[in-house]
């Protein structure tokens, strides 16, 4: 069965939303805000290790990583401190990357390792292509080509403006939620400029609205799942009706 892990930061807990279901589960977090090994603070991502049946959660506020077991999780494991956390991504090794928001950079942790090594950024704020701002969510890399944006912030087809999330489909086609131009853009692998596939239609709280996107998903049919941050809510789109 799918199921879908959405962090509500403001409530310090993930919620676990079963394919179908009209509410959620508490599957880590839910004890209120503090830095206790069973409770977190403003976590920011979270994805799944498979592996190890368990969550790995950004718990940003708190400065930590930690693993959360999946099946009656009752507290987490802290398995990275002392950093400044916002987005995480995992390998086919198993390895770990972090973005360090406040040191501008990400690095890489190898299964079992508490120590990383920066694999893009750390080179201080800036926009040099071996450079990093504030990065938030990660895939990878130790030096950039543009794909998207780098027009200047704006809202014309070849520009962004506070893109908070990314992904990339097997084509090497990059889908962008572009905060705040409340929309959801895809550049085609090698396109000087992308295209409008959902919102555009100013900030609103309509289907075919947004509000301050900031992360998105695919499932396993094709269908795309948009945080919508501004309308406190996830929506879910069959992109085949806006092409």
């Amino acid at each position: 069965m799918e199921s879908i892990n959405s962090l509500t930061h403001g409530n310090h807990r993930i919620v676990e939303w079963k394919w179908g279901a009209t509410s959620g589960q508490v599957v880590a977090g839910g004890n209120g805000q503090g830095s206790g090994a069973h409770q977190l603070s403003h976590p920011y991502d979270v994805i799944v290790d498979k592996e190890r049946d368990s969550l790995i959660i950004s718990d940003r506020s708190n400065g930590r990583v930690i693993r959360w077991p999946r099946r009656n999780g009752t507290s987490g494991e802290m398995i990275i401190s002392n950093i400044d956390c916002w987005g995480l991504t995992m390998d086919e090794n198993g390895s770990l990357y972090v973005t360090d928001f406040g040191k501008h950079e990400v690095r890489r942790y190898p299964r079992g390792e508490s120590q990383g090594t920066v694999v893009a950024g750390g080179n201080g704020s800036g926009n040099r292509l071996d450079q990093l701002s504030f990065p938030r969510y990660v895939e990878g890399a130790k030096q950039g080509i543009v794909v998207a944006g780098g027009q200047g912030k704006g809202n014309g087809l070849t520009q962004l403006s506070y893109p908070y999330g990314v992904v990339v489909d097997q084509l090497g086609t990059v889908y962008v939620a572009d905060a705040e131009n409340a929309r959801i853009m895809r550049w085609p692998k090698g396109a000087t400029q992308g295209s409008v596939i959902v919102g555009g239609n100013g900030k609103g709280e309509q289907s075919n609205q947004l509000n301050w996107p900031t992360g998105l998903s695919f499932d396993r049919h094709g269908n795309l799942y948009v945080v919508d941050c501004g309308n406190h809510r996830v929506q879910k789109f069959n992109i085949d009706s806006y092409t």
